[in-house]
């Protein structure tokens, strides 16, 4: 698994050069490996108005979901920051619902790398679980 993990990271760096970012300048690259081995990459793009701006994670997802895609194994998320580059809270609930508990790959402007599982990214997520016990409650 190591070298389709290094393959992801130099597909996510590859996406990071693509980010489309003239506000912040903040170039962030993702790449997710599906279960049966396809690599979906993404890139953050930013517009005048931020709230309808897309991260890079948020991106990949949204492309591999589009192209039927359904099981997952690993993003990895590159940025130019010296420090790691967690995904932000709406690319966690996104990731965690459609992709769920896979690993999280972050690295950094100096090349280090750190690998947390999701749901250390987002403990005590709301989910479809919520959904189906107040779902039985209601019956």
């Amino acid at each position: 698994m190591r070298a389709r993990y290094q393959e992801l990271l130099q597909v996510a760096l590859r996406a990071k050069r693509k980010a489309h970012v003239p506000y912040s300048h903040f170039h962030v690259g993702a790449a997710l490996l599906a279960s049966n081995g396809h690599i979906y990459s993404g890139c953050n793009i930013e517009i005048s108005s931020y709230g309808l701006t897309i991260c890079a994670e948020r991106t990949a997802i949204f492309k591999a979901i589009s192209e039927g895609e359904k099981r997952f194994r690993a993003l990895a998320v590159v940025s130019d920051d010296p420090g790691f580059t967690p995904p932000c809270g709406a690319c966690r609930q996104v990731l965690l619902d459609l992709a769920g508990n896979i690993d999280f790959i972050m690295v950094n402007g100096k090349g280090r790398t750190k690998t947390l599982k999701l749901v250390e990214l987002l403990p005590h997520a709301f989910g479809n679980a919520n959904l189906q016990r107040t779902k039985k409650k209601r019956k």
